[in-house]
């Protein structure tokens, strides 16, 4: 799923940026005399080649950190470190299946608007890319399956000891970015900080009664949330490693990254208190349902 969503980002950017068409809008507006643009300089072009940049690269980051863990679980040198990486990994698996066969799938479709209407005919590769990349969502036992075993089983299996080794990476990176030196880190560590609080409250608060019935009929917006989550810990980490490479030749590599960071916590973030919002007030549109309803 991350590569053909990352497949489709670097196609609709190389495409945008030789695709000519429209002009720059001027205090008096647009100079038909002017020579056509690259599409890359209109604003909307990059907000989707942005948004393709910090799902696919995040869900890479994700995949790769997960491999890490998979290293670490076998040969970590001592077994408590073995125990932890086993422990986290049981925690991110649903997510590092669900979060980029959704997002990367988006990420796809963003690649086809950005070539517009050639977007959707067989002349260029990205529409064959979102119609493999549909499958993800389905082959890894369905979207909500994953939901499923990250709320009803990992966040509560051993008395929530995975959900608190999640926090406890949270809190570190967090504690990081409030020490760095570049703005953005400490207020994005501050809505790390309140996402990842209003996740534990709302978990504790779905399982305070022990209705698995209901608790789980907002198992598939949870995750979502949960992914979000996740993934702005991912973007935070990135920003804080890359402040460290200070380089004449990173300084681009260093900006895209802060870029795609500033775009998740901007546009992405906001997402998690909506999709917790049902879960956190009770809401039991979807057990109260009746089969003739639909």
């Amino acid at each position: 799923a991350t590569m053909l969503g990352y497949a489709g980002y670097r196609y609709s950017l190389a495409y945008a940026r030789e695709r000519p068409q429209g002009r720059p809008v001027g205090p008096g507006g647009k100079d038909p005399t002017q020579p056509q643009v690259p599409i890359i300089q209109h604003a909307d072009i990059r907000r989707m080649l942005l948004a393709q940049k910090a799902y696919t690269e995040g869900a890479l980051a994700l995949n790769l950190y997960c491999a890490r863990l998979v290293d670490e679980h076998a040969h970590a040198p001592g077994e408590s470190a073995r125990a932890e990486a086993s422990l986290l990994l049981e925690m991110l698996t649903p997510i590092s299946k669900s979060w980029p066969s959704e997002w990367c799938l988006e990420a796809n479709n963003l690649a086809i608007q950005v070539l517009g209407g050639y977007g959707y005919t067989r002349d260029f590769p990205v529409e064959q890319y979102w119609r493999d990349n549909r499958l993800n969502m389905i082959h890894e036992g369905t979207h909500g399956i994953q939901a499923l075993d990250l709320l009803g089983r990992k966040v509560v299996m051993r008395d929530g000891a995975g959900l608190k080794l999640v926090g406890r990476r949270i809190a570190a990176t967090i504690q990081a970015a409030m020490h760095a030196a570049h703005p953005d880190a400490r207020r994005f560590a501050a809505q790390l900080q309140a996402a990842t609080q209003q996740v534990e409250r709302v978990t504790r608060a779905l399982w305070a009664k022990g209705d698995a019935d209901a608790a789980l009929a907002h198992a598939t917006p949870y995750m979502q949330a949960f992914g979000h989550l996740a993934l702005a810990w991912v973007w935070l980490e990135l920003s804080v490693a890359a402040a460290r490479l200070d380089q004449p030749q990173d300084e681009t590599f260093v900006q895209g990254i802060r870029a795609a960071c500033r775009y998740f916590f901007a546009y992405e973030v906001a997402r998690i208190p909506a999709w917790l919002a049902p879960a956190e007030s009770g809401d039991r549109t979807v057990q109260d349902l009746k089969e003739s309803w639909l």
